[in-house]
């Protein structure tokens, strides 16, 4: 076990939800709370990307202005009926009319990025200037992905220095991505402290085929989608990249695990099922690593007993201590980490509905930063965190 406590931050996918983790990054930062280990996957894995290898000296200045950027380049669909509502201060208008008018807003924003795309991350492939670049664009029954989001590479090169992102790349913190093959279902782990980040990678760690993005060709005969159809939270990742530093984490939930009431029509059932394959499930993995912790603090004191008391000369005695001195520093190094704390920040869902993570218009995002700068700074307060 070490005596170095890691800060280490997850961020989840969730398309234009990940706006949220930009505000719990921008508390931590405003609180001089040190991130040592970002990790993340789809859309929390760009954010990771950003923030590790900020060009800027404030990765969350950097962060933010990114996803303003992006808002700034939706193409949100407009209704002159519900802008009119909209417009009526939340005192006079109920509760159920701002639900439905909240619901109507994303819905346009939903349908207007999937008619038009953004241009600062994804376009669709039915573009006419495709025709001149896309051999198969005249044959869409062979199609395997609608979106472009190489897009995406432009933008990042703005606000990100890839030198960074490798080992000794002086990052503002260490970073893992996460992605799967596509033929093998094997997780695929990205980590600047082993191997160069490229544009690739996050471009495979945001490949998301349900909303019918094209997988990425990492290195020759590899093919990646979006991790987060593995794990939404990686976690257990980062656990098994850097095994020995004691670990203090924030967990940011952009699906959250926990509602008070049951749906009340079709709309929210599947809203909820979605909210619960992509929820944090990593609970296994920090009571197996805490229990693998405990296990390791009796073998040390066992350990410390028998290297004290070996007293035999027996050249066969003295061997079999030698193995199980090399077995007992492996197994100490592999998993010797112990976690500290796991601290949840979770986003507020008060109109929940089925399009909110593919509203990129620049009111969805403000408000998402502003809810996790709210978030965070309460439990940073609450947990005394120096």
């Amino acid at each position: 076990m070490s005596d170095m406590i890691e800060n280490v931050l997850i961020l989840q996918g969730g398309g234009s939800l990940g706006a949220f983790g930009c505000g719990v990054y921008k508390a931590l930062a405003s609180s001089n709370i040190k991130i040592d280990i970002i990790a993340g996957t789809s859309i929390g894995g760009l954010d990771a990307s950003i923030l590790a290898g900020s060009k800027d000296d404030h990765p969350e200045k950097t962060l933010e202005q990114f996803w303003l950027e992006l808002a700034e380049g939706s193409s949100n669909l407009s209704s002159p009926f519900i802008d009119w509502l909209a417009a009526y201060p939340a005192s006079t208008t109920p509760h159920s009319a701002i639900t439905h008018i909240a619901q109507a807003k994303s819905i346009l924003a939903f349908y207007g990025s999937g008619i038009y795309g953004n241009n600062k991350v994804f376009v669709p492939r039915w573009r006419p200037d495709y025709s001149f670049t896309d051999p198969q664009y005249f044959t869409p029954h062979k199609w395997t992905y609608l979106f472009d989001h190489s897009p995406l590479v432009k933008t990042l090169e703005k606000y990100v220095d890839f030198k960074k992102l490798q080992p000794d790349g002086n990052s503002n913190a260490r970073l893992t991505i996460t992605a799967v093959n596509v033929l093998t279902a094997e997780p695929l782990i990205f980590d600047s402290a082993k191997q160069q980040i490229t544009p690739k990678h996050i471009l495979a760690t945001t490949a998301y085929p349900k909303y019918y993005f094209q997988w990425v060709e990492v290195e020759k005969g590899v093919y990646a989608w979006d991790g987060s159809l593995l794990s939404n939270t990686p976690l257990r990742e980062v656990i098994d990249a850097s095994p020995v530093n004691d670990k203090r984490i924030f967990l940011v939930e952009n699906y959250p695990k926990n509602i008070d009431r049951l749906p009340d029509h079709l709309l929210e059932v599947d809203h909820r099922a979605r909210d619960i394959m992509f929820c944090d499930k990593t609970l296994h993995s920090i009571q197996m690593s805490r229990a693998i912790t405990s296990y390791l603090r009796l073998i040390d004191d066992l350990y410390e007993m028998l290297e004290k008391q070996f007293k035999s000369e027996k050249k066969e005695d003295k061997e079999k201590f030698e193995k199980i001195s090399a077995r007992y520093k492996k197994v100490s190094e592999e998993h010797g980490a112990e976690i500290k704390g796991v601290h949840y920040i979770t986003r507020t869902e008060p109109f929940p509905y089925l399009y909110e993570n593919a509203d990129f218009s620049v009111d969805a995002i403000k408000n998402s930063i502003k809810d996790g700068e709210l978030k965070t700074a309460q439990i940073i307060k609450d947990i005394h965190i120096r």
